[in-house]
């Protein structure tokens, strides 16, 4: 066979073996015999053995690479990955419908389209396509940040190495394990569990013999008018689509498709877990945006929690990093929706006096979503008077220090400030996911630092050496050395994350971002020398305007800046070679004339929404305010303006309309 040849027989043989694979994997209707494929895929693997130079990494034979060698790379997200807000009723549905009305100020009776799509217990990647053929597979990881799969991504039958056509793309899906394969398993909780392992394992050949499969649900194509348009394209791509998709054209159809699915639920061979409702309509969807957190366009209802029964072996009380009280129910354990669960949270002293519950009593537990464990009832007539009441104690365990409940507030707190239990919280939270993400810095860790007084506070742990590690049990030089580098690599750090690190109290991830949003982001390519100057610089005042923060947050945040000993904190944070980080194609962005600027928007504008407007004004350093006043600077005015355009006449504000708007945004 001539080079010609081979090479024209290896492009029939891909074709025809694509063809076969789409019609197994995808349509789960065979054209042809396993033992018919095999001897095609035979032949293809024999004529690239001969043939090198014409293996492509589209060809069915190259599913299974090589081992991945260490940690997987961390790759940001071209765009932000959110989750979805959950539902736990129809009557959330219907008020997620009228939330989306009231926000596009559409009466509640106007009917709108929504798509609703089984939500799949799996694990979320991004698939990306370089002409078409199979390029990189990313976590969703923590929305900014995912890890590069694409070596056990690349094993999942059912997904093209190469699409339907030469395009460039990004494909969201739900990866999974089906149950039948599941059952075949030791090992993994639940099906989700074993996905999550699988997709994680560094050498693909074990993946590949645990069948991972994929639904997709989501694809970054322009010129598509509506979210059933996607799944339909995503067929047409040959990429697979969950089958029992809808498209209705109003929200209270959805309830019979709930209930529907509700009864098949448990025939299907994957795991699901609820249903995804989306507002079809994509412009609609770019209207509505998103809060820090979810998309304001989509809900995700979830099944009704699997329930079981157990008994209360004991309460005690967790602090937490601001010092709050949670008392914990220390439960017999028990199986509920596949994970076993020996605990549950009762919140505060409130929540145990309206459950009634005590020591010893049976109590019916059930997860939230799946996903939270709680007590929703006791059983009373099952006590034996051995039960025992739980009051949360006047004094903390570990200090020995009062504790207090102010008036009005739902929560009790240790009154120390040095409480050692706080401070070891404060540390678990710096160090967390969400805030420095130091990897293999946990917990246990934690307290090993402590206990060999190595670590004093947060900034010490940026000053850390191999040697100071090597000693301690746990180490070895290896994994002395890879802690350093995680510690290291650390320390740029994006200013949202950095505020959510310092674990002020009311700020959690959410306000972060809006803090860093709004008030001091987009200064300069590093503003750790300028951040304390920034912070203080804002009055009550100033974050009082900031939409989505209150007055009791507002109060929180001004006292914490404006404390002698963080300030100390956070100056030894910065000596210690941490860095707060902008990136630079923001900072291109800055303009004079926005910067600092506040800005009031009314009526609508005609190429942009409304939420992309506030964005690209928090992008070039604006804030955003809700009223007109004198402190107002620039007032945008769109079409049908309201009151707030006839107050900035009267008070002699500068008006935009959109064209001079988007003149200054240039």
């Amino acid at each position: 066979m001539t080079k010609q040849e081979a090479k024209s027989r290896i492009s029939k043989l891909k074709s025809q073996l694509w063809e076969t694979d789409y019609a197994y994997y995808v349509q789960d209707k065979p054209i042809m015999s396993d033992a018919a494929r095999d001897g095609l895929k035979d032949e293809l693997e024999k004529l690239e053995k001969q043939f090198p130079e014409f293996i492509t990494s589209d060809s069915p034979t190259q599913r299974v690479g090589g081992k991945a060698l260490g940690k997987f790379a961390k790759i940001k997200h071209s765009s932000q990955k959110y989750s979805i807000d959950d539902v736990f009723s129809f009557n959330d549905v219907l008020e997620f419908d009228a939330r989306v009305k009231r926000f596009l100020k559409l009466s509640i009776d106007k009917n709108l389209e929504y798509t609703a799509e089984l939500k799949i217990d799996g694990l979320n990647i991004s698939f990306i396509y370089i002409n078409g053929i199979l390029n990189k597979a990313i976590t969703r990881g923590d929305g900014i940040i995912g890890e590069d799969v694409t070596h056990t991504a690349r094993t999942i039958k059912n997904i093209p190495l190469k699409l339907k056509e030469n395009i460039n793309v990004e494909i969201g899906a739900e990866v999974y394990i089906n149950i039948k394969d599941f059952e075949k398993l030791k090992g993994f909780a639940n099906p989700r569990n074993a996905a999550a392992g699988t997709v994680r394992q560094l050498d693909p050949q074990v993946a590949a013999k645990r069948n991972l499969q994929a639904f997709g649900w989501d694809i970054n194509i322009k010129n598509l008018k509506t979210q059933f348009d996607k799944l339909k394209y995503l067929q047409k791509l040959g990429f697979p689509v969950e089958k029992n998709f809808i498209k209705v054209n109003n929200i209270k159809s959805i309830e019979n498709h709930i209930t529907k699915i509700e009864k098949i639920k448990n025939k299907l061979n994957y795991q699901i877990d609820g249903i995804v409702i989306k507002l079809n309509d994509l412009e609609l969807q770019k209207k509505l945006g998103t809060t820090a957190k979810h998309p304001r366009w989509s809900c995700a209802y979830k099944f009704s929690a699997e329930q079981a029964t157990t008994k209360v072996k004991d309460i005690i009380i967790q602090i937490g990093r601001t010092g709050r009280i949670t008392p914990v129910a220390i439960l017999e354990p028990v199986k509920v929706a596949g994970s076993t669960v020996s605990r549950a949270t009762l919140h505060n002293q409130d929540e145990i006096k309206r459950l009634g519950i005590k020591i010893n009593d049976t109590v019916i537990i059930q997860k939230a979503g799946d996903i939270i464990p709680d007590i929703i009832e006791v059983l009373t007539k099952l006590r034996n008077g051995k039960e025992k009441e739980f009051k949360i104690p006047s004094k903390c365990p570990d200090c020995d220090l009062k504790i207090e409940r102010k008036s009005g507030d739902a929560d009790h707190y240790c009154t120390n400030k040095k409480c050692f239990s706080v401070h070891k919280e404060k540390l678990y939270h710096f160090v967390s996911r969400k805030a420095f993400n130091i990897d293999g810095l946990g917990p246990k860790i934690i307290d090993l630092l402590l206990k060999n007084n190595l670590i004093n506070n947060a900034a010490d742990i940026f000053v850390l050496t191999k040697s100071d590690l090597e000693p301690l049990e746990r180490f070895a030089e290896k994994s002395a050395d890879n802690l350093i580098q995680e510690i290291n690599n650390s320390k740029q750090i994006s200013l949202e994350k950095f505020i959510y690190a310092l674990g002020i109290r009311h700020v959690g991830e959410e306000t972060s971002i809006l803090l860093s949003q709004n008030a001091i982001s987009n200064f300069q390519d590093t503003i750790s020398k300028n951040f304390i100057k920034l912070i203080q610089d804002l009055n009550l005042e100033d974050l009082n305007k900031i939409e989505g923060i209150g007055e009791v947050v507002a109060e929180s945040i001004f006292n914490y800046f404006n404390n002698k000993k963080n300030i100390e904190f956070i100056n030894k944070l910065f000596n210690n070679g941490v860095e707060i980080e902008i990136e630079k194609r923001e900072i291109k962005k800055l303009r004079d004339k926005i910067f600092n600027k506040i800005f009031v928007l009314t009526g609508s504008l005609k190429n942009m929404s409304r939420d992309e407007a506030k964005e690209r004004i928090r992008n070039l350093g604006g804030q955003i305010s809700s009223s007109v006043s004198k402190n107002t600077d620039y007032v945008v005015a769109g079409k049908d303006p309201g009151s707030k355009h006839t107050k900035a006449k009267q008070l002699g504000i500068n008006i935009l309309n959109e064209k001079e708007f988007l003149g200054l945004l240039k």
